[in-house]
């Protein structure tokens, strides 16, 4: 079996697959680089694997992407970085389809509604997995405050429609003329940047950050009142491979971001699993389970899941479909990849051999 990532040489997504190809006795992982692509010289080997990874954390490849005013820490622009994503993707399938022999890991229109928040959401939805209610068709502070008095909402989270790892998320309180919003995002002369310091704008401010956020579409949902442990609220990032729930990293934080570099810091998995039991345990992996089985014809997906308030309900916050980046994280102990890495496992469903027992032990 080739394999083929499709990534940014020397980032550490195309490294660790490379070596968990390398550790599975399989010839070595060629690269394709987003610059190829995105240049229109890319080329795939005949009866190749190929597995699409994130074009991010590539300077030269985020200007190809978003055209001039490309910043590595911009926040605003979403918009034409999407466009020019899935232009490269459709170049990518053209390519693929054109080789003799050569497979997708990852369905590229998976992929692009994945990084849609909005048609995921709406994916979602028409699927009955569990997902927070949206306001659609909002252009800026004003209609996002009258959408929201309609519905007596106080609270809501805005996120860019095409983002990623809470780049330019924003957490909004207004009650009354009082309004905060939470988010990672710099306001700088040079636009909005995305930064590792969690802080909060109010009042003028805040407005101005949203009317800023909403010059690209974005994605509104109500505030989830997630569930806490320890004192800190928390999530869970699912990896869902083939089908099966095989890793899990549980997030927590005392702001209501918990992405891991923005200060979030990993609970043990064992610790959540004491405190709910063995049943909504698997009643969550089971959600993880069905929001994935809506990209079926993708191998790897990433889903981020909200445990409420008094762990009685739960949501589906995002849909990653590069959700896989967990350094030293292995299979969950009673799951399909116990003692995997996320890429090891990828492998191993590949060639047959990933088990196929659910993790729904105790």
């Amino acid at each position: 079996m080739k394999f083929v990532v499709v990534g940014n040489p020397g980032n550490r997504r195309v490294a660790m697959f490379a070596d968990a190809v390398r550790t599975a006795g399989l010839p070595p992982a060629k690269v394709l680089s987003w610059r190829e692509i995105l240049a229109g010289t890319c080329a795939v080997p005949t009866d190749s694997v190929v597995r699409v990874d994130s074009p991010g954390e590539d300077e030269h490849v985020d200007r190809l992407l978003r055209g001039p005013l490309a910043h590595p820490y911009r926040a605003d622009g979403s918009g034409a970085w999407y466009e020019g994503f899935t232009r490269a993707l459709r170049r990518l399938g053209e390519t693929v389809e054109g080789t003799p022999g050569a497979r997708l890991l990852n369905d590229l229109d998976d992929v692009a509604v994945m990084f849609d928040k909005r048609r995921c959401h709406e994916v979602l939805t028409q699927a009955g997995c569990p997902v927070p209610p949206t306001i659609g068709d909002v252009d800026g502070y004003e209609s996002l405050r009258e959408k929201m008095l309609e519905r007596r909402w106080s609270k809501v989270f805005v996120k860019p429609a095409h983002g990623s790892s809470a780049s330019g998320v924003v957490a909004l309180t207004a009650v009354g003329s009082r309004v905060a919003a939470t988010t990672s995002v710099a306001v700088t002369p040079d636009g909005l940047m995305n930064s590792l310091r969690v802080q909060t704008y109010r009042d003028e401010q805040a407005a101005t950050l949203i009317d800023r956020l909403c010059a690209d579409p974005v994605h509104v949902e109500r505030w989830f009142p997630k569930a806490s442990l320890g004192g800190r609220s928390i999530d869970l990032r699912v990896v869902v491979i083939a089908g099966k729930a095989t890793h899990a990293v549980v997030r927590a934080s005392s702001h209501p971001i918990t992405n891991l570099h923005l200060g979030g810091a990993r609970v043990d998995v064992a610790e959540l699993r004491a405190v709910i039991g063995a049943a909504r345990w698997r009643e969550w992996l089971d959600t993880c389970e069905k929001t994935a089985a809506q990209f079926s014809r993708t191998l790897m997906v990433g889903v981020d899941l909200l445990p409420g308030m008094g762990w009685r309900r739960h949501v589906v916050g995002e849909v990653n479909a590069f959700g896989d980046l967990l350094p030293r994280l292995t299979g969950l102990p009673d799951g399909p990849a116990a003692g995997m890495t996320t890429y090891e496992a990828q492998i191993a469903a590949c060639v047959g051999k990933l088990a196929t027992a659910p993790s729904d032990q105790p």
